[in-house]
């Protein structure tokens, strides 16, 4: 049998390992002994006697006295004279007996021995003694088990008795542990007080005092959670909560932060080194309860050195740290998160004010109102957002509570308008200033790429996101009808992360408008080879026609306007042409996309013109008259008054007079009367002729909200089909959930749509609530 095997040895390993070797031998001897001829019953007395002598030379032993060691055969000798008392026949089985007094040679070594030299000691030395006597105990519990080894295997497991191993423990605890363990906690918290206090310890005297409440338990923690740790947490407790109540008042924020850090640090230290490893949640707990959640609200806002001082001066690290330690008390990190969204709220709202100061400026030197102030201001914007994402990536650990912070803050600020003009419209603005040719932001290929990724992050912040996406498709139209796109990579890249931000629906249009253009752009060339094909076909103009498809693009006016005879050539040649590729489409011109190149020839010089298609029929009028009314041209054109007067200002009043004016002044009046200017020079041979522009933003706006009720419309009428019944708060609540995605719908919209499809017989009321609704099929 392996009797090493299942022992540790705490104390003189050299000696157990001789002691061991000679129990081996002895049990193999005895066995042989017991296993011949007849024996001669042994007196309890007698046999007790002899064991006694081997116990005492053991305790000689264990107290360090010069005695000789045990031989093999004392130690077959002992052994064998349990063995042989334990299986003499009634009455001379004596292991009940020697059971008993296998617990009285400990209770009287105790009393005799151990506890007298504890008694006479204090503090640390008290301490070093009880490590001492606990290590020889343990190995007079293996010695003395060993010897009555029998016991344990028949005696014992018969009786359903404690085990030796057990009874000597229990002995140790019952007469030392019980009297002395309020003294060696005293003690050993006296000790961890003053290593906090920055002196030096014994922490191995610590962990080996600490390890017999562990051990004296058993396998049960109950003897070191209630007469140590319950004891040690409290005086931890109190420890930190004077020390926090000195700091609070002395130190900055970031200072109070570094030692409580530093504390908790050095707790879990104190953790590993010596104090059993399940108090360290609870330990780490109270002194994070002390140092933090006390004063969360009085740290927190200190009032030059506080969260909001922290954020204001860009202290990363100490907001690091405010993270880690706030991240550790229950709901620490919700006043933090608050105070991060009122400041982000505050400077965003900071720019918002200087934006429209800055507007306010503007409009006071009669300058241009949305231009570059508000690009300005949309930069700064997504400035502000690099930032500060990068607080909650880096700072707060990517935590959701900062990022719904983060959310919060901007949605409040991003949705406020800037000299008139939604944040809606200004982003659109700003996308088109970066990838239109000549814009005022002059980046390279990545930086664009970059900062369009950051404008979409942008646009999750802004409710109105359909207003947007009309403002960037009118922008887009543009950019795309007059060439004004400076890199259709850059287009398509855009268009795929704002479809994965808002989804398919968001961006089919402009992907339409896209494609649009590559269809055109073929179409062209095979209207090319149409005219070499057919010169009878030609009209004698270079001619260029974009076909859309209506669906895609914004809604313009068609008018009917009167062209000039070259021009009408023109329509009539692409007509033709077109009803050889199909027969089932009908062509809507929309003259007012049109551009023209032509040739001015005035007397210092000729100047090639560059004017849009209702100028350059404005013009041409004056090839077969010198001289022209307002009235005569708006009948000669077929245009309303609006159209012409814009085009007669353009011609007339603006830089470039093409025509002069009758009376000479700056406004254009039913009265005046218009000739052309022979006189006319410019230092170019080639020069654009715009347009004043207009207003697009109301007709948007307009068009915006007329979609905003047909989604309102399908919203209600999908929710109650679905769910056939259902009250107004719901239905309003699923109405709003659902169109959240791409406009924050108003409830009185909303109420007003549910009245109009009842109008329809959509929906009825129920006769007995006028809150419930019914779907009708």
């Amino acid at each position: 049998m392996n009797l090493r095997a299942r022992y540790d040895y705490l104390g003189n390993e050299q000696l157990w390992m001789h002691i061991n070797t000679c129990l081996h031998t002895c049990l193999c001897v005895g066995v042989i002994i017991m296993a011949t001829g007849q024996r001669t019953p042994i007196d309890l007395d007698q046999g007790w006697e002899f064991m006694q002598r081997g116990i005492t030379k053991l305790k000689n032993i264990l107290e360090g006295l010069p005695v000789p060691q045990f031989s093999s055969e004392d130690y077959m000798m002992l052994y064998t004279t349990i063995y042989n008392m334990c299986t003499q026949k009634p009455p001379h089985d004596y292991s009940q007996q020697l059971y008993d007094k296998y617990r009285e040679s400990f209770e009287e070594y105790i009393t005799s021995t151990v506890l007298p030299s504890l008694r006479e000691k204090h503090d640390e030395f008290m301490l070093r003694e009880l490590v001492k006597r606990w290590s020889n105990h343990k190995i007079m519990v293996r010695w003395l088990s060993r010897f009555f080894h029998y016991l344990d295997r028949y005696f014992i497991a018969r009786r359903s008795l404690p085990a030796l191993n057990e009874v000597g423990l229990t002995c140790f605890r019952n007469l030392v542990y019980q009297e002395l363990n309020g003294k060696v906690r005293d003690a050993v918290i006296s000790l961890i007080d003053q290593e906090r206090e920055g002196e030096q310890i014994d922490r191995a005297l610590l962990k080996n005092v600490l390890d017999i409440f562990v051990e004296i338990g058993m396998g049960q923690m109950d003897y070191y959670e209630n007469d140590f740790e319950a004891a040690m947490l409290k005086d931890s407790a109190a420890y930190y909560s004077r020390k926090a109540s000195n700091w609070i008042l002395e130190d900055s924020c970031p200072d109070y932060m570094l030692k409580a850090e530093e504390c908790l640090k050095r707790e879990k230290d104190r953790v590993s080194h010596y104090l059993h490893s399940s108090s360290e949640t609870k330990l780490l707990e109270k002194v994070q309860h002390e140092l933090l959640s006390v004063y969360a609200t009085q740290l927190l806002e200190k009032e030059h050195s506080g969260c909001h001082a922290l954020l204001r001066d860009d202290k990363v690290e100490d907001l690091s740290r405010m993270y880690r330690l706030f991240s550790k008390i229950p709901r620490g990190l919700e006043p933090v998160a608050t105070i991060f969204k009122q400041h982000v709220t505050a400077e965003g709202m900071t720019l918002v004010k200087q934006a429209e100061d800055a507007a306010s400026c503007k409009k006071a030197e009669k300058r241009d109102v949305v231009g570059i102030q508000e690009q300005v201001f949309v930069r700064k914007v997504i400035e502000l957002h690099d930032k500060y994402l990068a607080y909650v990536n880096d700072c707060f650990q990517n935590h959701s509570l900062f990022h719904k912070a983060l959310k919060e803050a901007f949605e409040v600020f991003c949705n406020k308008g800037v000299a008139g003009s939604s944040s809606a419209e200004l982003l659109a603005t700003f996308c088109d200033n970066i990838l239109k040719k000549g814009g005022s932001e002059k980046l390279s290929d990545e930086a664009i790429e970059e900062t369009l990724e950051k404008v979409v992050k942008l646009l999750a912040y802004i409710s109105d996101k359909d207003l947007y996406a009309e403002f960037y498709r009118k922008k887009l139209a543009r950019r795309l009808l007059f060439d004004k796109s400076a890199n259709d990579e850059h287009e398509r890249s855009i268009l795929t992360k704002l479809k994965q931000q808002c989804g398919g629906q968001f961006t089919s249009k402009m992907e339409g408008m896209v494609t649009d253009l590559t269809l055109a752009r073929e179409n062209q060339t095979s209207f090319e080879e149409y005219l070499s094909n057919n010169p009878g076909a030609n009209p004698g103009i270079d001619l260029t026609v974009t076909v859309l498809t209506t669906g895609f693009w914004p809604s313009y006016k068609s008018f009917d306007l009167n062209l000039p005879a070259e021009m009408v050539k023109c329509v009539e040649v692409f007509r033709d042409f077109y009803q050889t590729k199909t027969k089932h489409r009908k062509l809507t011109w929309i003259y007012s996309l049109g551009t023209c190149n032509i040739i001015g020839r005035f007397e210092p010089k000729t100047i090639e013109l560059v004017v849009t298609t209702y100028q350059a029929s404005t013009l041409l009028l004056f090839n077969a008259s010198d001289r022209l009314s307002y009235q005569e041209i708006m009948t000669q054109l077929n245009l309303s008054d609006d159209d012409v007067v814009r085009l007669l200002h353009s011609l007339s009043c603006a830089k470039y007079k093409i025509l002069s004016k009758e009376p000479s002044t700056k406004t254009i009046s039913p009265t005046d009367v218009f000739e052309f200017n022979s006189k006319f020079t410019d230092k170019m041979r080639r020069i654009k002729i715009p347009l004043p522009p207009v207003d697009e933003k109301k007709k948007v706006i307009e068009d915006v909200d007329k979609d905003r009720r047909y989604a309102i419309d399908a919203s209600i009428v999908r929710i109650m089909k679905s769910r056939k019944v259902l009250g107004y708060q719901q239905l309003v609540m699923e109405c709003v959930e659902q169109l959240g995605r791409m406009f924050k719908p108003d409830v009185k919209a909303i109420k007003k749509r549910i009245e109009d499809l009842i109008t329809r017989d959509y929906l009825e009321r129920e006769k007995d609530n006028p809150n419930m609704f019914k779907y009708l099929a």
